[in-house]
């Protein structure tokens, strides 16, 4: 049996409301996430990005400014998540020919209480998103998938890393 099943949930009070959970007690220590997911789309809309032919303009450089901004903005979007002085974002765009398409990674860090994955998360999708928004005068079927978190370090529950192969090789 799954022993998290039996843990009690934190973002629930005794009465079953939703709240935010306390961090208050926790012992700031530097947190560091990596998530990533892709975006697969025909190969002239790839080309032609890749060719700088795109009617709304820088369309990787677009991408991966909105992706650090979405990072920032995460407790603004999603309900129980705390809001974090972020120390650093980074997202990598990178060509993947065998999709065909990119392979979007964020990587995002704190000194803090709590966990930076759903700010990577935020940041690898909402990259991805405006790669579709810059783009989708080329093509409406481009798909974006496979977002997930692949690493975690820092906190209390230690380090996680995603098994190579189940999902990808990143």
């Amino acid at each position: 049996m799954d022993t998290d099943i039996l843990q009690p949930l934190t973002h629930l009070d005794r009465s079953g409301n939703a709240q935010m959970v306390d961090v208050t007690h926790k012992t700031q220590t530097v947190r560091r996430a990596i998530a990533v997911c892709e975006i697969s789309m025909k190969t002239t809309t790839l080309d032609a990005i890749q060719a700088g032919n795109v009617k709304k303009g820088d369309v990787l450089g677009t991408a991966k400014l909105a992706g650090i901004m979405a990072a920032k903005q995460t407790a603004n979007l999603i309900p129980m998540c705390h809001p974090l002085n972020l120390t650093s974002v980074d997202v990598r765009i990178m060509l993947d020919e065998n999709i065909p398409g990119y392979q979007i990674e964020a990587e995002v860090k704190t000194k803090g209480e709590t966990g930076v994955e759903m700010e990577a998360l935020t940041a690898a999708t909402i990259a991805a998103l405006t790669l579709y928004d810059m783009a989708k005068s080329l093509e409406k079927t481009m798909i974006i998938s496979n977002a997930r978190l692949i690493h975690k370090s820092g906190g209390k529950s230690g380090d996680f890393n995603a098994p190579k192969g189940e999902y990808c090789d990143l």
